[in-house]
């Protein structure tokens, strides 16, 4: 028996501004979208292009409540980049650095929905 990493889940609120957060932030990019006729939820996975990992963002629409419980965000998802420097200047730019730590070499972005996501360099992860 043998297990491979296939996708990762955040529930959204807002899918189109959480798609067009991952692409501008991470450059992940649509690969496949689950809609059911009735409209109840959609699913869509995004895809770094690179690896059979992906990000499944979901969104339900009989969601009432205005966010996520996220408990105290210890659980998040983390990211390699070539460009440590540069990626960290988009997200300056973009504002949503939400830790940095310094001494060990990372940071935490976090999404529309306040997902944090590890920033590592290349060679980090």
């Amino acid at each position: 028996m043998n297990f491979t990493f296939c996708h990762n889940n955040f529930n959204v609120i807002n899918l189109e501004k959480s798609i067009e957060f991952y692409e501008k932030a991470l450059g992940l990019k649509e690969s496949r979208r689950i809609a059911p006729e009735d409209g109840s939820f959609i699913i869509v996975y995004l895809s770094d292009g690179t690896t059979r990992h992906s990000l499944e963002l979901t969104w339900l629409r009989d969601w009432e409540k205005p966010s996520y419980n996220l408990g105290d965000n210890e659980f998040h998802l983390a990211l390699e980049v070539d460009d440590f420097e540069k990626a960290h200047e988009l997200h300056k730019e973009m504002g949503c650095i939400c830790f940095e730590n310094k001494d060990m070499g990372i940071y935490f972005i976090n999404d529309p929905d306040n997902y944090w996501i590890e920033i590592l360099p290349a060679g980090r992860g």
